[in-house]
């Protein structure tokens, strides 16, 4: 959609457009209402701050709309084929694929939620490094690094969602 349209689209609108950058209702909703915003710039700044701070629960939510790192989201939401898009440049070999689903099970043990990361514009390999090291993370150092991640990817998905 372009900056204008989105501008002056009805808040449902404009929500649906939102909704699958992260599936938090209190981020969609402080967008929503704000509008009109003066440039696309300051739409996405504003996204990022609205995004800071998350709650644990807010986190959770919206996690539970993300596949597993290495794993094809299912589906036809536009959420799901961003989700494929971020995810379809990692290559990775048979090796590097099962230590990553090695690596989903152990984080998901550990934390009970899914391992989350930016994959956009990351190796499978870096991808891998981060996973065991965050596996090392107290839950309290965790949850403050998948908030992070969440916000970039949400932002990320926010500027490819909002044409100029």
């Amino acid at each position: 959609m372009d900056f204008s349209t989105f501008n002056h689209a009805q808040p449902a609108e404009a929500a649906a457009v939102l909704r699958p950058c992260v599936d938090i209702t209190r981020w969609v909703e402080e967008i929503v209402a704000l509008r009109p915003f003066a440039s696309r710039n300051e739409l996405i700044e504003f996204a990022g701050r609205a995004a800071n701070p998350w709650t644990a629960e807010e986190i959770d939510g919206a996690l539970a709309h993300h596949p597993r790192i290495g794993e094809r989201a299912a589906g036809n939401s536009a959420e799901a084929g961003m989700s494929r898009k971020e995810q379809s440049g990692v290559v990775r070999s048979p090796e590097v694929q099962a230590a990553l689903e090695a690596g989903n099970r152990a984080y998901e043990e550990k934390f009970d939620r899914v391992f989350l990361i930016r994959a956009a514009g990351r190796s499978a390999e870096e991808i891998l490094e981060q996973l065991q090291k965050r596996l090392h993370n107290s839950p309290d150092e965790e949850i403050a690094v998948v908030a992070q991640q969440l916000r970039e990817i949400a932002v990320l998905r926010l500027e490819g969602a909002i044409e100029a």
